[in-house]
Protein backbone atom coordinates (compact mmCIF):
# COMPACT_ATOMS: atom_id res chain seq x y z
CA UNK A 1 0.00 0.00 0.00
CA UNK A 2 2.56 2.63 1.20
CA UNK A 3 5.24 1.29 -1.85
CA UNK A 4 2.05 2.10 -4.26
CA UNK A 5 1.02 5.85 -2.10
CA UNK A 6 5.06 6.80 -2.46
CA UNK A 7 4.82 6.22 -6.13
CA UNK A 8 1.47 7.70 -7.24
CA UNK A 9 2.23 10.63 -5.31
CA UNK A 10 6.26 11.15 -6.96
CA UNK A 11 4.76 10.53 -10.15
CA UNK A 12 1.56 12.83 -10.14
CA UNK A 13 3.78 15.34 -7.88
CA UNK A 14 6.23 15.46 -10.87
CA UNK A 15 3.78 15.85 -13.57
CA UNK A 16 2.42 18.85 -12.18
CA UNK A 17 6.04 20.14 -11.80
CA UNK A 18 6.52 19.73 -15.47
CA UNK A 19 3.54 21.97 -16.07
CA UNK A 20 4.31 24.83 -13.49
CA UNK A 21 7.87 24.71 -14.68
CA UNK A 22 9.12 26.59 -11.49
CA UNK A 23 12.15 25.70 -9.73
CA UNK A 24 10.44 25.93 -6.48
CA UNK A 25 8.34 23.25 -7.40
CA UNK A 26 10.90 20.15 -7.02
CA UNK A 27 8.94 17.15 -7.03
CA UNK A 28 11.14 15.90 -4.54
CA UNK A 29 10.44 18.74 -2.05
CA UNK A 30 6.55 18.16 -2.38
CA UNK A 31 6.48 14.19 -2.48
CA UNK A 32 8.24 14.79 0.95
CA UNK A 33 5.57 17.29 2.19
CA UNK A 34 2.70 14.90 1.06
CA UNK A 35 3.98 11.89 2.19
CA UNK A 36 4.70 13.57 5.80
CA UNK A 37 1.31 14.71 5.74
CA UNK A 38 -0.21 11.34 4.89
CA UNK A 39 1.46 9.70 7.47
CA UNK A 40 1.13 12.40 10.04
CA UNK A 41 -3.17 12.54 9.45
CA UNK A 42 -3.02 8.53 9.42
CA UNK A 43 -0.69 8.25 12.48
CA UNK A 44 1.84 5.68 10.59
CA UNK A 45 4.70 5.00 11.94
CA UNK A 46 7.75 5.77 10.30
CA UNK A 47 9.28 2.35 10.76
CA UNK A 48 6.06 0.95 8.99
CA UNK A 49 6.09 3.08 6.42
CA UNK A 50 10.27 2.24 5.77
CA UNK A 51 9.90 -1.28 6.16
CA UNK A 52 7.04 -1.41 3.05
CA UNK A 53 9.69 1.25 0.72
CA UNK A 54 12.83 -0.31 2.09
CA UNK A 55 13.77 -2.02 -1.42
CA UNK A 56 13.21 1.90 -2.81
CA UNK A 57 16.42 2.66 -0.32
CA UNK A 58 18.43 -0.43 -0.90
CA UNK A 59 18.34 1.30 -4.97
CA UNK A 60 20.26 4.51 -3.84
CA UNK A 61 23.31 3.21 -4.55
CA UNK A 62 23.13 1.25 -7.64
CA UNK A 63 21.60 4.86 -8.76
CA UNK A 64 24.20 6.26 -7.72
CA UNK A 65 26.31 4.01 -10.05
CA UNK A 66 24.32 4.61 -13.11
CA UNK A 67 25.32 8.51 -13.16
CA UNK A 68 28.92 6.90 -14.72
CA UNK A 69 27.27 7.12 -18.23
CA UNK A 70 27.24 10.24 -18.66
CA UNK A 71 30.56 10.80 -17.44
CA UNK A 72 31.83 7.99 -19.71
CA UNK A 73 30.08 10.10 -22.46
CA UNK A 74 32.49 13.25 -21.40
CA UNK A 75 35.79 11.65 -21.44
CA UNK A 76 37.60 13.40 -23.81
CA UNK A 77 36.74 16.52 -21.53
CA UNK A 78 37.48 15.20 -18.36
CA UNK A 79 41.30 14.21 -19.35
CA UNK A 80 41.38 18.17 -20.91
CA UNK A 81 40.55 19.33 -17.15
CA UNK A 82 41.20 16.87 -15.12
CA UNK A 83 43.68 19.28 -13.50
CA UNK A 84 40.64 22.06 -12.75
CA UNK A 85 38.47 19.37 -11.59
CA UNK A 86 40.41 18.21 -8.95
CA UNK A 87 41.22 21.39 -7.71
CA UNK A 88 37.41 22.66 -7.49
CA UNK A 89 36.83 19.50 -5.69
CA UNK A 90 39.43 19.48 -3.31
CA UNK A 91 38.36 23.50 -2.67
CA UNK A 92 35.04 23.00 -2.89
CA UNK A 93 34.71 19.97 -0.22
CA UNK A 94 37.12 22.01 1.78
CA UNK A 95 35.57 25.18 2.11
CA UNK A 96 32.16 23.24 2.80
CA UNK A 97 33.60 21.32 6.20
CA UNK A 98 35.22 24.37 7.11
CA UNK A 99 32.58 26.85 7.01
CA UNK A 100 30.16 24.44 8.50
CA UNK A 101 32.14 23.53 11.20
CA UNK A 102 32.74 27.40 12.36
CA UNK A 103 28.83 28.15 12.05
CA UNK A 104 28.15 25.26 14.12
CA UNK A 105 30.92 25.82 16.52
CA UNK A 106 29.57 30.06 16.87
CA UNK A 107 26.28 28.80 17.23
CA UNK A 108 26.67 26.52 20.17
CA UNK A 109 26.57 23.19 18.61
CA UNK A 110 27.60 19.84 20.38
CA UNK A 111 30.18 17.57 18.58
CA UNK A 112 27.86 15.14 17.47
CA UNK A 113 26.18 17.74 15.34
CA UNK A 114 29.32 19.24 13.68
CA UNK A 115 30.25 15.53 12.95
CA UNK A 116 26.96 15.61 11.16
CA UNK A 117 26.97 18.74 9.52
CA UNK A 118 30.73 18.39 8.21
CA UNK A 119 29.41 15.43 5.62
CA UNK A 120 25.88 17.50 4.65
CA UNK A 121 27.29 17.90 0.76
CA UNK A 122 28.30 14.21 -0.18
CA UNK A 123 26.16 11.51 -1.23
CA UNK A 124 23.69 9.89 1.69
CA UNK A 125 25.39 6.36 2.24
CA UNK A 126 28.68 8.10 2.17
CA UNK A 127 27.83 10.61 4.63
CA UNK A 128 25.76 8.63 6.71
CA UNK A 129 29.08 6.34 7.26
CA UNK A 130 31.42 8.99 8.13
CA UNK A 131 29.10 10.40 10.15
CA UNK A 132 28.91 7.36 11.83
CA UNK A 133 32.63 6.72 12.02
CA UNK A 134 32.85 10.16 13.99
CA UNK A 135 30.85 9.62 16.31
CA UNK A 136 27.39 11.47 14.60
CA UNK A 137 24.37 10.10 14.20
CA UNK A 138 23.96 8.59 10.34
CA UNK A 139 20.18 9.61 10.28
CA UNK A 140 20.56 12.99 10.94
CA UNK A 141 23.46 13.44 8.38
CA UNK A 142 20.78 11.82 6.20
CA UNK A 143 18.59 14.28 6.48
CA UNK A 144 21.03 17.08 6.42
CA UNK A 145 22.02 15.62 3.16
CA UNK A 146 18.64 15.80 1.95
CA UNK A 147 18.13 19.58 3.29
CA UNK A 148 21.50 20.36 0.93
CA UNK A 149 20.91 18.79 -1.79
CA UNK A 150 17.08 20.22 -2.16
CA UNK A 151 18.16 23.62 -1.56
CA UNK A 152 21.04 22.75 -4.62
CA UNK A 153 18.11 20.99 -6.63
CA UNK A 154 16.28 23.85 -6.10
CA UNK A 155 18.71 26.60 -6.67
CA UNK A 156 21.52 26.29 -7.97
CA UNK A 157 20.65 27.30 -11.61
CA UNK A 158 18.81 30.07 -10.83
CA UNK A 159 22.03 31.24 -8.89
CA UNK A 160 24.20 29.75 -11.51
CA UNK A 161 22.14 32.41 -14.25
CA UNK A 162 22.12 34.99 -11.69
CA UNK A 163 26.05 34.94 -11.48
CA UNK A 164 26.11 34.01 -15.67
CA UNK A 165 28.12 30.70 -15.13
CA UNK A 166 27.26 28.83 -18.14
CA UNK A 167 29.92 26.11 -18.80
CA UNK A 168 28.76 22.55 -18.28
CA UNK A 169 32.22 22.34 -16.65
CA UNK A 170 31.41 24.80 -13.86
CA UNK A 171 27.55 24.06 -13.53
CA UNK A 172 28.19 20.30 -13.40
CA UNK A 173 30.97 20.28 -10.45
CA UNK A 174 29.34 23.36 -8.76
CA UNK A 175 26.36 21.12 -8.36
CA UNK A 176 27.85 18.09 -7.78
CA UNK A 177 30.30 19.38 -4.94
CA UNK A 178 27.33 21.25 -3.22
CA UNK A 179 24.74 19.35 -3.92
CA UNK A 180 25.36 15.55 -4.96
CA UNK A 181 22.86 13.20 -6.01
CA UNK A 182 19.87 15.18 -6.26
CA UNK A 183 21.96 18.30 -7.52
CA UNK A 184 23.48 15.97 -10.37
CA UNK A 185 19.62 15.07 -11.34
CA UNK A 186 18.48 18.12 -11.93
CA UNK A 187 21.68 18.69 -14.12
CA UNK A 188 20.75 15.57 -15.72
CA UNK A 189 16.64 17.10 -16.35
CA UNK A 190 19.01 20.73 -18.32
CA UNK A 191 22.34 19.26 -19.80
CA UNK A 192 24.03 15.57 -19.72
CA UNK A 193 27.52 17.91 -19.99
CA UNK A 194 26.28 19.03 -16.37
CA UNK A 195 25.26 15.83 -15.14
CA UNK A 196 28.45 14.21 -16.52
CA UNK A 197 30.30 16.80 -14.50
CA UNK A 198 28.41 16.44 -11.70
CA UNK A 199 28.72 13.27 -11.40
CA UNK A 200 32.18 13.01 -11.26
CA UNK A 201 32.21 16.21 -8.58
CA UNK A 202 29.62 13.91 -6.94
CA UNK A 203 32.10 10.66 -6.10
CA UNK A 204 35.74 12.94 -5.68
CA UNK A 205 33.64 14.92 -2.91
CA UNK A 206 32.63 11.80 -1.35
CA UNK A 207 36.37 10.51 -0.95
CA UNK A 208 37.94 13.83 -0.57
CA UNK A 209 35.23 14.65 2.34
CA UNK A 210 35.91 10.79 3.61
CA UNK A 211 39.81 11.55 3.86
CA UNK A 212 39.60 15.59 5.15
CA UNK A 213 36.70 15.45 7.85
CA UNK A 214 38.13 13.75 11.04
CA UNK A 215 41.00 16.53 10.38
CA UNK A 216 38.31 19.01 10.02
CA UNK A 217 36.50 17.49 13.02
CA UNK A 218 39.60 17.90 15.33
CA UNK A 219 39.99 21.40 13.89
CA UNK A 220 36.37 22.27 15.30
CA UNK A 221 36.76 20.48 18.38
CA UNK A 222 39.97 22.65 18.88
CA UNK A 223 37.74 25.37 18.30
CA UNK A 224 35.19 24.49 20.64
CA UNK A 225 37.49 24.05 23.38
CA UNK A 226 39.26 27.49 22.63
CA UNK A 227 35.48 29.30 22.99
CA UNK A 228 34.50 27.41 25.65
Amino acid sequence: MWFVLTVAVFYAVKWIAQKINSPVFNPLLISIIVLITVLMSFHIPFDTYYAQNSWISFLLQPAVVALAFPLYEQLPQIRANWKLIITSCLVGSSLSMITASIIAVLLHADIPLIAELLTKSITTPIAMEVASQLGGEPSIAAILVLLAGLFGAILGYPICNIIKIKHPVARGLTMGTVSHALGTSACAERDPRDAAFSSLALVLCGVITSILAPLYLAFAMWLFHLLN
